[in-house]
């Protein structure tokens, strides 16, 4: 247990020490709450204003999470540098050797990734909803409204999955261009847009970033749905980094 202990020190003392994992956590709270100010700004005009812009299915709610669905691309970032920079580095044999038990050095990696992202996803979430709130001014909804509670813990949940899930995808590369050139574009783009067309809808619900989305989708029907998907995708990524680790590392 104290080897445990000390290699998780270890990685909370390297994560500390790098500076583009500290800029893409602050990133993640900058960009998802000035989304979340401009879009009750917005949502707030178009309503007063009856503009016929405002999508169909606009509400309060929903809109107070919109924010960090942008904001999640710093944090994925965030955990592709965490594991890359290691191996840009060439620490990955210090590390090695202050910690022979890959195991253990790979799981100290990844709780405190999994740590930081949860820390900083709480209060960015919360604050991000509020903001919208007060944002849309008269037309806001309160924190505590049917199903926000859950889709917030959902969100949690969503964010901190994602992270891993592109850490383990790191860890499979073990450099940075491949999985920023795979899963940013993915989820900026490019699943929604599959999601869009006949033939490939279905297929669309399977991908990490939309079955996730049903966890913070405020009452939806399939948040178990897209928490399974997630989390199956989440593991599968962990195991290969971690198996990819075992075999080549030395």
């Amino acid at each position: 247990m104290s080897e445990t202990l000390a290699a998780v020190r270890a990685e909370t003392t390297k994560l500390r020490g790098l500076r583009g994992t500290q800029i893409s956590l602050l990133l993640f709270a900058a960009v998802s709450v000035l989304i979340a100010a401009l879009d009750g700004w917005s949502a707030k005009n178009a309503l007063e204003s009856d503009n016929p812009s405002l999508r169909s299915d606009f509400t309060p709610e929903q809109a107070g999470l919109d924010g960090i669905l942008y904001g999640q691309l710093a944090l994925i970032v965030f955990g592709v540098l965490v594991v890359t920079s290691e191996y840009t580095s060439g620490m990955i044999r210090v590390s090695l050797l202050a910690v022979p038990r890959r195991g253990r050095l790979y799981a100290a990696k990844m709780g405190v990734t999994a740590l930081a992202a949860v820390a900083v996803s709480v209060p960015v979430t919360v604050v991000g909803y509020l903001v919208t709130q007060a944002a849309l001014g008269s037309h806001g909804a309160s924190l505590g409204a049917s199903g926000v509670p859950r889709a917030l813990a959902g969100a949690v949940v969503y964010l901190t999955l994602m992270c891993l899930f592109a850490a383990g995808i790191a860890a499979i590369a073990r450099n940075a261009v491949v999985p920023l050139a795979v899963l940013l574009p993915m989820v900026l783009a490019g699943t929604h847009i599959l999601s869009l067309i006949g033939a490939t809808k279905e297929m669309a619900r399977y991908f990490p970033d939309q079955a996730g989305n049903e966890l913070l989708t405020v009452r939806s029907p399939h948040t178990a749905f897209g928490f399974t998907v997630l989390l199956a995708w989440t593991v599968a990524a962990l195991g290969w980094g971690w198996a990819r680790q075992r075999r080549w590392d030395s």
